[in-house]
């Protein structure tokens, strides 16, 4: 008898710490919910006719596929704007946003790096990458995400890498000069079913890199050239990034939990009032799971599994009661 009792209080101990565990996760999830996006993208000149109407094209399709995802989002796309129109924009969003909101900024574009400083070339004087660092340190955002898919992107890493941000790059290294074709499929991949790889009608920050990059290898394969940008991925506030994120290396974990746009039925549920509280929470629970995920590797196998069950239960439930509704 002595020993059975060990053993129930042993598994009340066990269930109160995957409870706690749970709350902690949803708690930290639950700061996205309901809080607005700021998107911002930005499109530089390009130089001649033929990256004008690229650069244009592929802003104006990001900016579509944002203003058709619904839910609570303020999207602004800039085209062709000098310094100072940046910096007043992003002051704007400064002023408006919330801890509890989240940041996405885009640049498509040219960018240089003369080995110390990345600019991104714009109208007038460029804006270096010191510089928007800080025009982002004003904006009070919990969570950012910053893409940069301009040449020689990959030199921005340096200056934009900070703990709470994902910072996407079309280049390794500043050194990739090359005009870039990243920005068409990350484009794509805000659109397209696809890109939603764990078919939750919501593409991830993690899920529009995987996309991009692997379209982006695909096309200079299917054109027989040389690779002249490799995209990388950096989340943790430390690192050079990443061209595989994963739990190994320790980058993707934010990004795989950064919703970018919904798709399907969640887009159409965002618009309803009546769906949104339980889209909320649905949204919730599977962030949780993908942050479970990157844990998996430091817990203990059984506490893994009761976490990811309990928190799959739940998920269910909250999809069964949004198609009831």
């Amino acid at each position: 008898m002595k020993r059975d009792h060990s053993l129930t209080v042993v598994a009340r101990i066990g269930a109160a710490r995957v409870s706690k565990r749970l709350c902690c996760l949803l708690l930290l999830t639950a700061l996205a919910a309901s809080a607005t996006t700021f998107y911002v993208t930005i499109s530089v000149l390009g130089g001649e006719p033929d990256y004008d109407q690229r650069f244009k094209m592929w802003a104006d399709d990001i900016d579509g596929s944002l203003k058709k995802a619904g839910g609570d989002s303020n999207v602004v796309t800039m085209v062709s704007p000098t310094r100072e129109q940046i910096r007043a924009k992003l002051g704007e969003v400064a002023k408006m946003a919330k801890p509890t909101d989240s940041l996405v900024l885009m640049l498509i574009g040219h960018g240089s790096f003369d080995g110390t400083e990345y600019k991104f070339n714009i109208q007038g004087p460029d804006l270096s990458g010191a510089e928007l660092a800080v025009l982002l340190e004003h904006i009070p955002t919990a969570r950012q995400c910053v893409v940069n898919m301009t040449s020689s992107s990959g030199g921005s890493i340096s200056f934009l890498r900070k703990n709470n941000r994902v910072v996407i790059t079309a280049t390794k290294a500043g050194t990739e000069k090359n005009a870039t074709v990243f920005a068409r499929y990350w484009a794509e991949a805000l659109r397209d079913p696809a890109a939603d790889v764990d078919k939750n009608d919501s593409v991830s920050a993690l899920e529009a890199f995987h996309y991009a990059q692997h379209k982006t290898t695909e096309f200079f394969d299917t054109q027989k050239r040389l690779a002249t940008e490799h995209s990388v991925l950096e989340d943790t506030g430390k690192g050079e990034g990443e061209r595989g994120p994963s739990a190994e290396n320790g980058e993707g974990r934010l990004a795989a939990a950064f919703p970018l746009v919904r798709l399907g039925a969640n887009a159409t549920a965002a618009r309803d009032p009546n769906k949104r509280p339980l889209l909320d929470k649905k949204e919730e629970l599977e962030q949780a799971i993908d942050k479970l995920k990157y844990e998996k590797a430091a817990m203990p196998v059984e506490l893994y599994k009761k976490q990811l069950a309990a928190l799959l239960l739940e998920l269910a439930k909250v999809q069964e009661a949004l198609d009831k509704q």
